[in-house]
């Protein structure tokens, strides 16, 4: 096989990730061919800001590794597939620093669960993915190596935490990405940047060797161009892992197989509370025409109630800082991390380590956690967040006995500008209104391109399904896409 043309090349990265397993099956391409393809743009695309380690020669051993598998014989869906990760997932041949000073250089001795098990499919690793720092953030402002830029317009945020994740699947340099889900760190990024972003129910898949930041709400998950994409990837990706605590044991399952099912008769949530003041006309707008394409292929739309969701933000941040708050203490110059060069007692090394390892929204959401854990304040805000956590459970409970999947906004708006809300953390924190509820319950949610806003900005449409009900929510967004030419779009230049 010949190395790719430019056109050529540029046809490969415009591949969804099945397409690219059929050229790879036909011996049309090879996984060396694919990976010099996606490392090329990575270099062409720098501007971007999207990868933080790429390293070229490990990445063509591991694509030699798969051509040799294929050539004897060996056949599987992700064999030879190119991938980037998330730089929260823990990896030895690449550094890991959660995009934080506090790591930089570190290098772990095992690869993360989930890397592991999409390297035991044959997939190829292209590098680490830039993100907010220790995924704290809703615009990927907060990296310590630079924002990345959303590649429909440079002068927008991708969306955060995975905002490298999104912004390398929507600008072809992956056909896929690892991301995390906190509080909305896939579903924010795959709207503001126009690709199919999907957080499966927590505990489905492992948290071993994923750096913690909120560990009752982390949620690996993926950024792919389309929700068949994703399904195959998933069927390698989760599953039970008995390294991690809060791994759930469930037998495995195929998450194609709803993918060629119709939508008659599949009924629609669609909350109330979810299309009320703060949601912008244009978003609007294009989230209510998705959902009627939806009932135009024979779905049945039904009206649901979510009462608490409003609560959602005040409830996650004071969970989430808490967490945050006790997972990151560990970085203090003694156990991990870096070490402040010039100290004088042991309390001082401390302090200074911290101050100059942490970013601003690292320290500010570990004084509102270590408020909220403090004696006297405990049971007025984090035993409080708690209980309306489960009150949020139970009403989606309730509305998934009344639909199969429910459908709304995933932000107020499309990609705001750098700078916009980075003066005011309320306003920012407010971009997760829409998602924080769904990752408050632990149920599976994703974002799907559903048109663009001001500026030729994207929009997307979430979905939301029960606990355990990956596969459906996959069918229902996969017809979505075949009647739909919104994930196959791609900016200028790309």
């Amino acid at each position: 096989m010949t190395e790719p043309t430019h056109g050529l090349a540029h046809e490969l990265a415009h591949c969804t990730l099945t397409q690219l397993g059929d050229l790879l099956d036909r011996r049309e391409v090879s996984a060396v061919e694919l990976a010099r393809c996606y490392l090329d743009r990575i270099e062409r695309h720098r501007a971007l800001n999207a990868f933080l380690d790429v390293r070229p020669e490990i990445t063509l051993g591991q694509a030699r590794a798969a051509d040799e598998r294929r050539a004897r014989g060996e056949r599987g869906a992700l064999l030879g597939i190119p991938i980037a990760h998330k730089d929260v997932f823990v990896t030895r041949d690449w550094n890991t620093t959660a995009a934080s000073r506090m790591l930089e250089g570190y290098r772990s001795s095992f690869d993360a669960t989930v890397v592991d098990a999409l390297a035991q499919a044959g997939m190829v690793s292209l590098g680490k993915l830039n993100c907010d720092e220790f995924a704290m953030g809703s615009s990927n402002e907060n990296s310590a190596y630079g924002p990345v830029r959303n590649p429909w317009d440079h002068g927008a945020v991708p969306g955060g935490s995975s905002g490298g994740s999104s912004a390398a699947v929507a600008a072809r340099l992956a056909p896929v990405a690892t991301a995390t889900d906190t509080g909305g760190s896939i579903r924010e990024p795959a709207a503001f940047t126009g690709v199919t972003g999907t957080k499966p129910t927590y505990g489905r898949p492992s948290r071993w060797g994923m750096i913690a930041f909120a560990s009752s709400l982390d949620t690996a998950g993926l950024l792919t161009q389309t929700a068949e994409d994703c399904a195959r990837v998933f069927n390698a990706m989760l599953g039970f892992d008995p390294k991690d605590s809060t791994s759930i044991d469930r037998p495995t399952e195929d998450y194609t197989r709803f993918l060629g099912a119709e939508l008659d008769g599949v009924r629609v949530g669609v909350p109330k509370e979810f299309f009320a003041d703060g949601l912008e006309p244009e978003v609007e707008a294009a989230v209510r025409t998705a959902i009627g394409e939806l009932e135009r292929q024979g779905a049945k739309l039904v009206e649901v109630s979510l009462p608490s969701a409003a609560l959602g933000i005040p409830v996650y941040y004071v969970v989430a800082s808490a967490e945050a708050s006790s997972n990151l203490s560990r970085y203090d110059g003694v156990r991990y991390g870096r070490r402040a060069e010039a100290y004088g007692d042991l309390l001082d090394m401390m302090r200074k380590t911290r101050a100059q390892g942490f970013g601003a929204e690292v320290k500010r959401r570990i004084l509102v956690g270590t408020y909220v854990l403090s004696h006297g304040y405990y049971d007025a805000y984090f035993l409080q967040a708690s209980k309306v956590r489960r009150v949020i459970a139970e009403e989606f409970r309730q509305a998934f006995a009344a639909c199969d999947v429910i459908a709304g906004p995933v932000t107020g708006g499309v990609a705001f500008g750098f700078g916009e809300k980075s003066a005011d953390p309320v306003a920012m924190y407010l971009s997760d209104l829409y998602t924080v509820p769904g990752s408050l319950a632990g149920i599976p949610a994703m974002s799907v391109p559903c048109g663009f806003g001001r500026a030729g900005r994207p929009i997307g449409l979430q979905l939301m399904a029960n606990h355990f009900d990956e596969a459906r929510m996959l069918g229902v967004a996969h017809r979505y896409q075949q009647a739909t030419d919104w994930h196959a779009r791609v900016p200028a230049g790309v």
